[in-house]
């Protein structure tokens, strides 16, 4: 999600960032009092404002991550939680942002208790925020767009890959996809220059998987959110299993946590579909997965089996899933090449 986690994962060997995580940027220094007033603000007018004072900072983050990855390609998610995750619910922190920002402790009180929902994964959340707030996608494509070609201006090769989180839905996608690719060709104008980028999407509901035939019509990759996919899936929230989920596994129900290890009855069969969908629309379908799954040695080995292009994981566990793929790449190697002498 930063540049110096970049830098990490390239020295244990990373090819590319399968993950980048927008959202976490807004928590930096200087960052979540803007985003707060974004999340606060009454009218498309303000959100603009308190979005124009995030996008040189997100800017800034995305030209350090590109210039680390020297090359290589970088998935960026745009966001994705709710927005209850940016604000305060002490009253003693909403007093004092609201003294920051200049409005009443009550209209602050009151805009943190309407984003409560009662089961928000399922939520006001991913393509859904920048479907309603589209501004939100404009000002993180600018950041994203604007940092490829001033890094590309300094003679290094860029590769973003815009990730639209939780579609279920063609249209949701080709809503987000129009913004995307206009703000992508405001810059190029803007600034003289031509990039190559991809957009696409992750595949965590099982609508999305299911419908992955319509979805790649328009997506250029699909990275699979096995985290989120395997709760959908299970019907199993991962915040609240540990209770039932360890015992399950003691009585064999599951072979192991499905949250460790991915399930490949249930969850692995959809992601099947969907790249046997998607690549019957788009034959150059690019496939990937960022879920923890993405570091479980099993699971690598079940991405391999089902023709992925890529697993994602966090830098500290790349040695893990390289180790794990060149295994399930000799597994499917000739005898005559992996025979010992």
């Amino acid at each position: 999600d930063l540049p110096d986690q970049a830098l990490n994962a390239v020295a244990f060997g990373a090819e590319g960032i399968g993950l980048c995580r927008t959202e976490h940027m807004f928590f930096g220094e200087g960052k979540i009092g803007p985003m707060r007033e974004m999340i606060l603000a009454d009218t498309v007018q303000e959100r603009k404002a308190a979005l124009a004072k995030l996008l040189p900072l997100q800017r800034s983050d995305f030209e350090g991550i590109f210039e680390a990855m020297n090359g290589r390609p970088v998935t960026i998610r745009t966001i994705d939680p709710p927005l209850h995750e940016f604000v305060p619910h002490e009253e003693a922190a909403q007093r004092q942002l609201a003294a920051q920002i200049g409005i009443t402790y009550e209209k602050v009180h009151h805009r943190v208790e309407s984003l409560h929902e009662f089961n928000p994964m399922l939520g006001f959340r991913g393509c859904r925020l920048g479907i309603i707030f589209p501004e939100i996608t404009e000002m993180q494509s600018r950041a994203i767009f604007e940092a490829a070609a001033n890094i590309q201006a300094k003679g290094i090769k860029v590769e973003p890959e815009v990730m639209i989180p939780l579609v279920g839905n063609v249209k949701e996608l080709e809503h987000q996809e129009k913004i995307v690719r206009r703000v992508a060709d405001e810059v190029m104008k803007e600034k003289g220059v031509k990039f190559r980028y991809l957009v696409g999407t992750m595949i965590e509901i099982p609508r999305g998987a299911i419908t992955a035939d319509e979805i790649a019509t328009v997506a250029e990759f699909f990275s699979f959110g096995t985290n989120d996919l395997t709760q959908t899936t299970l019907g199993v929230s991962r915040d609240d299993a540990a209770r039932f989920l360890v015992p399950y596994v003691e009585k064999e129900i599951y072979p192991k946590d499905p949250f460790e290890v991915l399930d490949r009855v249930g969850v692995g069969a959809l992601m099947k579909i969907a790249i046997e969908k998607g690549r019957s629309v788009r034959s150059d379908l690019k496939v990937g997965i960022c879920g923890e799954h993405g570091g479980d040695p099993s699971s690598v080995e079940f991405c391999h089996e089902i023709n992925q292009n890529y697993v994602s994981c966090s830098p500290f566990r790349v040695p893990i899933a390289r180790l794990a793929a060149a295994r399930a790449a000799l597994k499917d190697a000739p005898a005559s090449k992996t025979k010992k002498k």
